[in-house]
């Protein structure tokens, strides 16, 4: 009679680099919580934390390369049943790519940051293509390549201070990392297209209403009791046009009113916690294997448009790293806080002139990326 094997005899080792110690990521198994709230302590979530907070939570090369490697791990590991994607801290899951090697390393290398691409790419895809559900635990700004590493996921349950959305065209570069392709996706093209060039963001409330996330939670605490962002419209009311204001951020007293409760209001993430929780054990009381391909299905509809574009956008990002790319991040990374966007109607008129891309568009219009001494 044969006996039975350990859990390590039963399973291959599939993972790509099994013996590898995070560094810019944090990797966490915690126990599967049942939406009655029993705990599992033989089953569990990976928890895949970023973990820049000191630049918003920005992703390094490095960050990306380890993203790749922790959702491989917890798509093999038999005993994950959820992945939650997330980030440290209370103020941002994600930013964008980290604008200090943008601007000081990638910028005037279209080559090297073709390279670079491919590793964000891959990123992208490894998050639709993980064996587990994804939740998106969004404890922030969701901005930028934030924003398109979050839909890229399968479920997103945000804090309500939390914001969303993009950032390219205001500092030298296009969404084309995934919102050209998620985002109409979610929310049509009509706010796709508002979002993706206009770069206004979007409060989690107002998110919430036009379905670009399943759920948000509070996390302020006045007086030990939870309340709703206080700077924004949570209201369903409209102004005198019959426009709806929900979601919207509040105006003249009741800004300063709001925002006045919101510095002094304590920072509470045990409530959005307990839903991303709730959502994880409500997956886990379904059938493993016809999850995984409901989900995969469901997932085509973001990975039709993103296979077929990801390779152009890919080749442009690197060119455009000679021009516009080049002048933006500079921009944001050298110029002071007050000074951090181009002067877009002065390039736009030295561009009218005939002034080419280089040193001088940039001295008219985004002097901080002319280059220093000994860049070439």
């Amino acid at each position: 009679m044969s006996k039975l094997l350990d859990s390590e005899e039963l399973f291959a080792d599939h993972e790509l680099a099994p013996d590898y110690e995070f560094t810019q990521i944090q990797y966490e198994l915690r126990p599967l919580i049942l939406p009655n709230g029993e705990q599992v302590d033989d089953l569990f979530n990976a928890w895949i934390w970023l973990d820049n907070p000191k630049q918003f939570n920005s992703y390094t090369t490095r960050a990306m390369s380890e993203l790749i490697l922790a959702l491989r791990k917890a798509s093999n590991d038999p005993k994950v049943q959820c992945v939650v994607f997330t980030a440290v801290g209370d103020r941002a899951f994600c930013t964008g790519g980290n604008t200090a090697e943008y601007s000081e390393h990638y910028s005037g290398r279209p080559d090297e940051y073709r390279r670079y691409m491919r590793l964000f790419n891959d990123g992208v895809s490894a998050l639709m293509e993980c064996d587990k559900p994804v939740v998106n635990r969004v404890n922030g700004m969701r901005i930028g390549g934030g924003q398109e590493i979050g839909m890229a996921c399968d479920f997103t349950i945000a804090a309500d201070t939390a914001r969303f959305g993009q950032a390219g065209p205001k500092h030298g570069s296009s969404p084309v990392g995934g919102s050209t392709d998620f985002l109409p996706v979610f929310v049509g093209f009509a706010k796709a297209v508002e979002s993706c060039t206009v770069c206004e963001q979007w409060s989690a409330h107002y998110a919430l209403h036009i379905g670009l996330i399943n759920g948000i939670a509070p996390v302020l605490k006045v007086d030990g009791k939870f309340i709703s962002n206080p700077m924004v419209e949570t209201e369903f009311k409209t102004d005198e046009f019959g426009r709806s204001l929900y979601g919207g951020a509040k105006t003249g007293e009741e800004l300063t009113s709001g925002k006045t409760t919101f510095k002094s209001a304590e920072v509470d993430l045990s409530l959005l916690d307990q839903e991303v929780n709730l959502l994880c054990g409500k997956l886990a009381q379904t059938m493993p294997d016809c999850t995984t391909f409901t989900l995969e299905q469901l997932r085509k509809h973001k990975l039709q448009h993103w296979d077929k574009n990801r390779e152009t956008n890919r080749a442009w990002l690197g060119l455009n790293m000679m021009t516009e790319g080049r002048m933006g991040f500079r921009t944001f990374h050298r110029a002071p806080r007050e000074e951090r966007e181009t002067d877009f109607i002065e390039m736009r008129r030295a561009l009218a002139e005939g002034v080419r891309y280089g040193d001088k568009l940039s001295e008219r219009a985004a002097p901080h990326a002319v280059n220093r001494e000994n860049e070439e």
